[in-house]
Order: structure tokens, then C-alpha cells, then sequence
């Protein structure tokens, strides 16, 4: 799988993954990158609302219906633990009408839905279609691809010219 998550912009990139030649979503995050086909069910025109603060009853069915005022109302989906099925206290909207995406984030801001009042925020994953930089099957996938490069992960500290050519450090 080629990486071509933007790290730092909130962009996931949809890719078609090399083993099994379906399209999937690479994302980043924490240092890791994975994939995940299930931001494909998501229009990429849709205005996506963030629901924190959710209630465990709350279904996407609840979800859907307290915000089906809204004709625009596209989908709604609570995120649940893979392996539990709980809740994980959040969810998104999708809204096809950016008037009906404001109107709702203003209206429904702090309104109980189940248990809980909800917070609200504008989703920032933003889903982009690109081409991956590398097309190479196989070839040369080794780390680094045997040119040198340095980390790009960022993580440690480097100094440069701490050591001299003998290995020994300069003091002062």
C-alpha cells in the first residue's frame, strides 16, 4: 500500500489498494498511517457534521430523526467499537445544503439528543481523490528504498555536527 495521506492538512486520500484493486481511503494520524473503506460511503460533496457527546442509546436511526428537520439530511452514523458494538460517544451528519448544515450546527448545539447534550463541530476529514506518487509493484519497497533518506517521521532530535569523525563528541 502507498502512503499518500496528508499529514498535517486533514485530507484523506482515496487510493485503489494494490492487493485486492478496490478503492480505499489512506489515512494518518499519531505517527501511523492505515487504511479505511469506510469513509467511501460518505459523499465528498456533502457538508459533514461532527456529533460529540452522544448518549450510549443513541442509534444512527435517533440520530437521523433528531436532526430530520432538515430536508437535506443525507445520512447519519454513530461510531461504534469494532469489537464491543458500544458507542463510542460520537457520530456524524451529512447534509447535502450548506444552508441546512449551518442552520442545524446552530439550532441543535447543546439540544439533548438521548442522555446527553450534544457539541457540535464541522467534520475536518476532507476526502480527496489522488493518484499515488508510487506505481512500482514490488520493486524496490525495502525501507528507505536503499538511497539513504533520512526518517521523515520527525520523531528524535538531530544535531548537526555533534560527532566527530572519529566518534567522539566536541565539547564546548
Amino acid at each position: 500500500m502507498n502512503s499518500a495521506a496528508h499529514n498535517d492538512t486533514g485530507v484523506a486520500t482515496v487510493v485503489n489498494d494494490a492487493k485486492t484493486n478496490t478503492k480505499t481511503v489512506v489515512r494518518s494520524g499519531g505517527g501511523t498511517t492505515w487504511t479505511d473503506s469506510s469513509l467511501l460511503e460518505w459523499d465528498p460533496a456533502h457538508y459533514r457534521l461532527f456529533v460529540g457527546n452522544l448518549a450510549g442509546e443513541v442509534t444512527d436511526e435517533s440520530l437521523q430523526k433528531a436532526f430530520s428537520r432538515w430536508p437535506s439530511v443525507q445520512k447519519a452514523r454513530v461510531i461504534r467499537d469494532k469489537r464491543t458494538t458500544k458507542s463510542k460517544g460520537y457520530g456524524f451528519v451529512s447534509f447535502s445544503d450548506g444552508d441546512d448544515f449551518f442552520q442545524a450546527a446552530r439550532d441543535m448545539q447543546g439540544k439533548y439528543i438521548g442522555s446527553h447534550p450534544v457539541l457540535l463541530r464541522r467534520s475536518t476529514t476532507e476526502i480527496k481523490a489522488v493518484t499515488p506518487k508510487d506505481q512500482r509493484k514490488g520493486k524496490n519497497k525495502g525501507k528507505n528504498n536503499g538511497k539513504g533518506e533520512k526518517d521523515k517521521t520527525g520523531a528524535g532530535v538531530q544535531k548537526a555536527g555533534s560527532k566527530t569523525k572519529g566518534g567522539l563528541r566536541v565539547l564546548g
